[in-house]
C-alpha cells in the first residue's frame, strides 16, 4: 500500500487577509481624520457666521467729552495807560535847593519832592505881617476916637457929621486890616509852597529840575505816575462795537510775562471812531496793585462778549450733517453710534462749539473724517482714551 501523500498549508495564504485588514484600517482611520478637519473649515468658510473686522482708532482720531462754560471773545490789543498821572509845577519863583530823588523811586502822597530858597519868602512873609500889624494899631486908634466921639456927641459937644467921619475912619481901619491880613496869608501861602510835595502816591518818572536850577511859576518840577490802576486803550472794529458792553471781562497778556494772564473789565466805550480809521477806543480798567505792569505796555487778549452755561463741548470737527441733521460720531460698546446733538454757542476762535443736547461729559466722540467708518461699525479705543471714558464704557471697552 503505497503511503498517502500529505498536503502541508502554505505561509503566503493567511499573510493576504492580515495585509488586508491592516489597509482597510489605515484607510478608515484616514477618512476619520480627514472629516474631522473638514468640518471646523466647512464652519469657518459658512457665510453666515463671518465675523466683522476690528478697526483700531488712534488718539487723534477719537477725544472724550468734557463739560465747561464756553465763552465766545473778542480779539483786542492796546497799551496801558496809568489813571492816576501828575506833573507837579512850581506855584511861586525861587532858586532850587533840594531836588534829590530821581526816577524811578516810589513816593507817597505828601512826601517832600524838593525845596525852594525861602529867604525872600520869609522877608516878604515879615514885610506883609509888619503891614498887617499897622493896620490893626490904626484900627485901635480909630475904635478909641469913636468910643470918645460917642460921648462927645450924647453931650451935643460935637455935630452928628464929625462924628460920621470918625465912624467911617474905623470902617476904613478895618478894611485895611483885612487887606493887610490877606497879604500876609498870600505869603505865608507862597512860602508853604516853596516846598514841593507829591500831590500822589505813585513812582516819579520823570525829574525836571535839578539843586541850582531857577525856576518860574508853571514850570515842571516832576512827573508821578501812579500804578496801582491802570487802563487799556483799546481800538475796536464799529462792526464789533454792539457786541461790547461796559462790564465785560478781558483777559490779556503782556510781553515779558508769558506764563501769566491779567484781566480786567470794560470800563467806557469812547463814543467817536478814531481819525484815520473805523475802529472805536474801548477802555478797559486793570487793577494793578501788585505794580507789575507798567505804562506804556503793549498788551494782547480777548474780550468775553457771550458766557454760556456748563455744557458737554466738543471740536467743530467732530460735526457731520446727515438727513439735515447735525451728528456726531460715538463710540458706544466698542461700535460706532451716529448721535443726533443740538448746538448752542459757538467759538471758531477755539474750534469748539456747545452741545445743548444729545451728548453727555465723557463720551467718546470721533474727531476724525476715516474713511469707510460708518455707523455700526467695530472699533477698538486707543489706550490712552479708555481712562477719560466713562465706567460702562471702560467695561464694554476692556469686554
Amino acid at each position: 500500500m503505497s503511503p498517502q501523500p500529505v498536503h502541508l498549508k502554505s505561509p503566503n495564504r493567511w499573510r493576504l487577509p492580515l495585509i488586508g485588514l491592516v489597509v482597510l484600517g489605515l484607510a478608515g482611520g484616514g477618512w476619520s481624520v480627514m472629516q474631522s478637519q473638514a468640518k471646523p473649515t466647512a464652519a469657518k468658510g459658512a457665510p453666515g457666521q463671518a465675523r466683522q473686522p476690528v478697526m483700531e482708532l488712534a488718539s487723534a482720531d477719537v477725544a472724550p467729552i468734557g463739560a465747561r462754560r464756553l465763552s465766545v471773545g473778542l480779539p483786542l490789543s492796546g497799551s496801558l495807560v496809568p489813571v492816576s498821572q501828575a506833573t507837579i509845577k512850581s506855584k511861586v519863583s525861587g532858586q532850587v535847593q533840594e531836588a534829590a530823588l530821581r526816577e524811578g523811586v516810589a513816593v507817597q502822597a505828601g512826601q517832600v519832592l524838593a525845596r525852594l530858597d525861602q529867604a525872600d519868602l520869609k522877608a516878604r512873609l515879615q514885610q506883609q505881617q509888619a503891614m498887617l500889624d499897622e493896620a490893626q494899631a490904626r484900627l485901635a486908634m480909630a475904635q478909641k476916637n469913636e468910643y470918645n466921639a460917642t460921648a462927645l456927641l450924647s453931650q451935643k459937644f460935637i455935630s452928628q457929621t464929625s462924628f460920621d467921619t470918625t465912624a467911617n475912619a474905623v470902617e476904613l481901619a478895618r478894611a485895611n486890616v483885612k487887606s493887610a491880613s490877606a497879604l500876609v496869608e498870600l505869603a505865608r501861602i507862597a512860602l508853604n509852597d516853596s516846598v514841593i510835595r507829591a500831590p500822589i502816591g505813585g513812582i516819579i518818572s520823570k525829574r525836571h529840575v535839578q539843586a541850582g536850577d531857577k525856576v518860574a511859576p508853571d514850570m515842571p518840577v516832576y512827573t508821578i505816575v501812579g500804578l496801582n490802576e491802570l487802563t487799556l486803550e483799546a481800538q475796536v472794529p464799529t462792526t464789533d462795537i454792539p457786541r461790547v458792553k461796559p462790564g465785560q471781562e478781558v483777559r490779556f497778556q503782556v510781553d515779558g510775562f508769558a506764563q501769566r494772564e491779567f484781566s480786567g473789565k470794560v470800563a467806557r466805550i469812547n463814543p467817536t471812531t478814531e481819525a484815520g480809521s473805523r475802529a472805536m477806543l474801548v477802555y478797559v480798567s486793570v487793577d494793578n496793585a501788585d505794580g507789575a505792569l507798567r505804562g506804556g505796555m503793549f498788551a494782547k487778549g480777548s474780550l468775553t462778549t457771550e458766557k454760556g452755561r456748563e455744557a458737554p463741548v466738543v471740536p467743530l470737527a467732530a460735526l457731520r450733517e446727515e438727513a439735515g441733521k447735525q451728528v456726531v460720531y460715538t463710540v458706544v460698546d466698542g461700535a460706532v453710534v451716529a448721535q443726533p446733538v443740538k448746538l448752542g454757542l459757538r467759538s471758531d476762535d477755539e474750534g469748539v462749539v456747545e452741545v445743548s443736547e444729545g451728548l453727555a461729559p465723557g463720551a467718546q466722540v470721533l474727531i476724525a473724517k476715516l474713511e469707510g467708518l460708518k455707523p455700526g461699525a467695530k472699533v477698538k479705543l486707543p489706550p490712552a482714551a479708555l481712562p477719560a471714558a466713562k465706567p460702562a464704557m471702560l467695561a464694554a471697552a476692556k469686554g
